[in-house]
């Protein structure tokens, strides 16, 4: 994910791996509106308050995604 990246889909799936056994990196998948998927690295706060099925927004010139508010 480059900030330069823009997308906007549903979250399908959220895993949490410590791949150098010390740091927890959060991650969540995301189905985008022309049906493929992307893995995004999100911080803590924000993988908490995600659930199935919400949708995130990803505009260019930021550096993470947010929740959309319906």
């Amino acid at each position: 994910m480059y900030e330069e990246d823009a997308w906007d889909g549903i979250v399908i799936d959220k895993t949490r791996k410590a791949p150098d056994g010390s740091n927890l990196y959060h991650y969540v998948e995301v189905r985008l509106q022309d049906s493929t998927t992307t893995k995004a690295r999100i911080d803590k706060a924000l993988w908490e308050s995600l659930a199935i099925g919400d949708r995130l927004v990803k505009e260019a010139g930021t550096a993470a995604p947010v929740k959309a508010h319906p």
